[in-house]
């Protein structure tokens, strides 16, 4: 067989990054050339094979100076199947943050940890340190399989929970690149000590016979050309869905018998956030059921899918390359036919499943051996010390004095288990000391469930702010709400800077995605338990205008919602129209103690037209044009 994977793209040009795949042999160059380099930055072609060993260059926009070279730096990300960091590898990244980044650890929404501000020099003894300390990179970023989640909670008395975090583990080794350019780059040739991977593993990689493996390849399962685009997996367990299961691309879900023996999986895939404002073939799309399998052909289904879209995504297109968008085109039927093919026999009926919802785990508990965890929320995912908040000194301090393993969760949060019950007081302790809330009801409920991507100053895609700006946006939006006598409820909020979904926004009760400057595109009425797709409700709000918009639909909810129904729940039944129409004809009531309403005008329907198409194409928000109208007007008296 040939060295890479077939297309039947052959009418059609691949783009350039393929081009930039194919010349790399393997993932080397033209990384391996210039890291040797005495410069700032690597070149577009190394940036993008560079994305394969973890790591994203970027250049910091707040430091930009006119005639000056960019700011540039590395953002590194760790891959942590499950979201595991062993205390070792902790203390490295810790340590690393300080030495070579800006002092803080981000934990990520698949379970890494990404370090910012490296800098091209340094990359190198970075990397190393974290392979040396049970850690790895590879395959954290790039058209390859990224990081296998898993629930991160420890609970020893469910096996359905051991073998999640045992199958993220094997499907992350067999699909991991086989290519010895990593450590020939980043360890001078010197292959880490690691855990021995699974023998079926091994087996499974090498094992042929309906096209999945490329033979005489130095990559059997990904080729010449590795995927057309990033690939995403998850493994749970049925009702659990903190791993935002119809997001991804690849979803197992552990079946067990009533003894709670392995059986087999259910299998979800064509999941995908991903999208581009203005582009409308381009869209969020959740996962669907696709079948089951059992325990004995789960690596033979995962090596099926990936084949399908290895040799049937688009090439050409990377808009339209991940797998959400070959199922769309060709429908489930016409997939599941494919991915037979590869699999060499059909696929049995996917089994039925419980309701799924959304936990967090966070605050003591106990793990069902006689130890305990412990789920810390992280805002946003930023481990930092600031001022009387010393979040990463009472990590560090509690790592170093207890060797607590980490499991990092999909939200952003870390869980420490394993712990002794005599070791509790002594943990808390030091959480307090460092101003650090263990207790998750002492948490502002808006903020608990809310997620923000890094965007500004560092991320090349961000449109405008996201992971800086949320905090202030979620204190107006519970202003609002207790000024509207809506103190009790909260909601799912995600913020991303860019419509590429890192913070997964379009699983959201209100979701925020940038589309300007200081503006954003929202998304209304997914589910609290992350099972429905939102949908945009505006195109662009300016940061000024959250609460007059937000303000009329927060009392539509207040007044028309059934029961304890949820604001996603609600937004999804009434409609947008329902909610647009009593928003144009809202006048806000009697000022509360709590805060002031805000003045309202009504507009000829001619005239609010006109406002609005001008306002989209001056790309300004439409109130900011009302100001300077009637500024004119008056000076104009």
């Amino acid at each position: 067989m040939v060295n890479t994977a077939p297309t039947p793209l052959t009418n059609r040009k691949p783009s350039k990054v393929e081009g930039i795949k194919e010349n790399s042999n393997f993932l080397r160059e033209p990384v391996a050339t210039e890291i040797l380099q005495d410069t700032t930055h690597f070149s577009e072609d190394a940036v993008q094979i560079l994305k394969f060993h973890g790591s994203y260059q970027q250049d910091n926009r707040d430091n930009r100076a006119k005639g000056q070279e960019k700011d540039y730096q590395m953002m590194l990300r760790t891959k942590n199947p499950g979201g595991l960091v062993p205390p070792q590898l902790y203390l490295a990244l810790d340590k690393l943050a300080d030495e070579y980044g800006n002092h803080t650890l981000r934990a990520t929404t698949r379970q890494g940890f990404q370090i910012h501000g490296i800098l091209k020099k340094n990359l190198k003894s970075t990397i190393a340190t974290i392979v040396q300390n049970l850690g790895s990179t590879l395959g954290a970023c790039g058209d390859i399989n990224r990081n296998v989640m898993a629930p991160a909670v420890p609970f020893k008395n469910r096996p359905e929970y051991q073998y999640a975090w045992e199958y993220a583990q094997n499907i992350a080794d067999l699909l991991s690149p086989q290519t010895g350019a990593y450590y020939e780059i980043w360890l001078d040739g010197e292959k880490a000590i690691s855990a021995e991977e699974h023998p079926d593993v091994k087996a499974a990689r090498e094992k042929n016979g309906t096209g999945t493996v490329i033979h005489d390849s130095v990559e059997p399962i990904y080729g010449t050309h590795y995927m057309p685009r990033k690939f995403k997996i998850c493994v749970t367990v049925p009702g659990d869905n903190s791993v935002d299961l119809y997001s991804q691309d690849l979803t197992l879900v552990v079946i067990t018998n009533k003894k709670g023996e392995l059986q087999g999986f259910d299998v979800f895939a064509g999941g995908g956030l991903g999208r581009t404002h203005n582009k409308e073939e381009t869209f969020a799309r959740l996962a669907d059921p696709i079948c089951y399998v059992t325990k004995d052909d789960v690596y033979n289904i995962v090596k099926a899918i990936v084949a399908t879209q290895r040799d049937y995504g688009d090439r050409t297109d990377r808009r339209h390359a991940r797998l959400k968008y070959l199922i769309n085109d060709w429908g489930v039927d016409k997939f599941r036919a494919k991915v037979e093919e590869y699999f060499g026999k059909a696929v049995e009926p996917f089994k039925e499943l419980p309701k799924f919802k959304y936990q967090d785990f966070l605050g003591w508990n106990e793990q069902g051996d006689g130890k305990l965890f412990l789920g810390i929320s992280i805002d946003n995912g930023r481990v930092k010390d600031d001022g009387t908040f010393q979040l990463k000194t009472a990590l560090r301090s509690i790592v170093e004095q207890f060797n607590l393993p980490i499991r990092l969760t999909p939200n952003q949060n870390l869980i420490f288990y394993d712990i002794l019950p005599e070791d509790k007081e002594a943990i808390q302790e030091i959480l307090d000391k460092c101003g650090v809330i263990a207790d998750p009801t002492q948490i502002a409920a808006l903020t608990r469930y809310a997620m923000a991507c890094p965007a500004l100053p560092t991320c090349g895609l961000a449109i405008t702010e996201s992971e800086r700006a949320i905090p202030g946006i979620l204190a107006r939006i519970r202003a609002l709400l207790d000024k509207l006598g809506l103190q009790k409820d909260h909601f799912v909020v995600r913020m991303t800077g860019c419509p590429n979904g890192c913070a997964r926004p379009y699983m959201a009760e209100l979701g925020f995605v940038g589309s300007a400057p200081e503006s954003y595109q929202v998304w209304l009425g997914g589910s609290p338990d992350q099972t429905r797709l939102a949908q945009p409700i505006i195109e662009k709000l300016h940061d000024n205008d959250i609460e007059s918009f937000l303000e009329p639909i927060f009392v539509f909810f207040k007044k028309s919602r059934k029961g304890k129904e949820s604001f996603g729940d609600f937004c999804d039944r009434t409609g947008f129209d329902a909610i647009r129409e009593f928003s144009a004809t809202y006048t806000p009531g009697t000022p509360t103690s709590s805060g002031k309403s805000r003045h309202r005008v009504s507009l000829r329907d001619d005239v609010y037209l006109q406002l609005k198409e001008t306002a989209e194409k001056q790309d300004r928000p439409m109130t900011e044009l009302v100001h300077e109208a009637l500024d004119k007007y008056f000076q104009s008296l």
